[in-house]
């Protein structure tokens, strides 16, 4: 069984930037009622000719650049998306032929916020059994498409992004040591978007009736994520045969900061050790994690050796963690 690591990362954000006191204008909210609760201080807007495919592609031309890998050198593509451009084909395949890496495989993934772990975890084991080499996994929301704009309660949360990783061959002792995915599909009605697939199909009603946007129900999320935040990360650490002492970095899920808090104050970590860009970003589902993640690379906090817990929850409802010890330095000659 092979090591994999990450090789290279990268992300693109929409230009347009929606501050909370654009959204003073929209809806009765304010921006010390959306900051005291949430974090939130601005959020990205895809522009209205911009898909997922687009921010997708962008990441993942950067993701490749930092890895030194050209596309016609990928064996796997996953999208882990809930707005993909269409329902099918599949925006992996849209990602594909943009980028020029004809001989890869492709497939979406669907686990809401924690699609971007789900695709890792997936995404990995190719490699670690040999199948293929190296993979691309891109984190992409726009969530702003679904979203219904006068309810204060879900409109403050989202934003639009696209993170991606290479993953690829790392000598033994460094990449991926371990992961923990789980579901409560019994909690799928907490947090979904009723209409547009096969059970409410499109319809005048069901468009009227907003039903093709977020519906959630805040409260009962809240306490899901702060449960299984912490429970998932401390069963990766355990599956890795670490502690809580062993994390230098931190990289959750942005989905809000009181929740982020509670994973910090469970781990007793220093807000040095955690990453969190959920003031400028607010929630981009499965782009939070890989987003952050390829700042703080870029930032240079991030080095070798360095121990990673990467931990999210989302509709589902679902749940990951990872942990691995940092190196972007391919193992050659296997």
């Amino acid at each position: 069984m092979r090591s994999v690591g990450i090789l290279g990362t990268g992300a693109h954000l929409p230009e347009k930037v929606l501050t909370n006191s654009d959204l003073e204008k929209m809806v009765d909210t304010s921006d010390e009622w959306i900051v005291s609760r949430t974090g939130i201080r601005e959020r990205r807007i895809a522009a209205d000719n911009e898909a997922s495919s687009d921010l997708a592609v962008e990441a993942g031309r950067k993701a490749l650049e930092a890895a030194g890998i050209t596309p016609d050198q990928l064996d796997l593509i996953i999208v882990a998306t809930v707005t993909p451009d269409m329902m099918f084909p599949a925006t992996a395949c849209l990602v594909q032929d943009r980028l020029g890496a004809s001989k890869a495989a492709t497939f979406d993934l669907s686990a809401a916020c924690t699609g971007f772990l789900y695709g890792i975890t997936t995404a990995v084991q190719f490699i670690a059994n040999g199948i293929y080499r190296y993979a691309l996994v891109i984190g992409v929301d726009c969530l702003s498409k679904i979203t219904n704009w006068e309810d204060r309660n879900t409109c403050v949360l989202f934003g639009d992004g696209a993170g991606a990783v290479v993953l690829g061959p790392v000598e033994e002792g460094y990449g991926f040591l371990s992961f923990d995915l789980g579901a409560d599909g019994s909690g799928g009605n907490l947090l979904l978007q009723p209409a547009g697939g096969s059970r409410i199909p499109a319809t005048v009603e069901s468009v009227e009736k907003k039903l093709h946007t977020i519906s959630m129900s805040g409260g009962e999320v809240f306490k899901f994520a702060v449960r299984v935040m912490g429970n998932a990360a401390e069963e990766a650490l355990k599956k890795a045969g670490l502690t809580k002492d062993d994390i230098d970095f931190l990289v959750p899920h942005q989905a809000n900061i009181r929740i982020i808090d509670a994973a910090v104050r469970r781990f007793g970590l220093s807000e040095d050790k955690v990453i969190v860009n959920l003031d400028r970003y607010g929630n981009m589902s499965s782009a939070s994690i890989p987003v952050a993640l390829d700042e703080a690379v870029r930032e240079g906090r991030i080095r070798e050796g360095d121990t990673l817990v990467l931990v999210g929850f989302g509709g589902g409802l679902t749940w990951g963690a990872a942990v691995l010890k940092w190196s972007t330095k391919e193992k050659l000659g296997d």
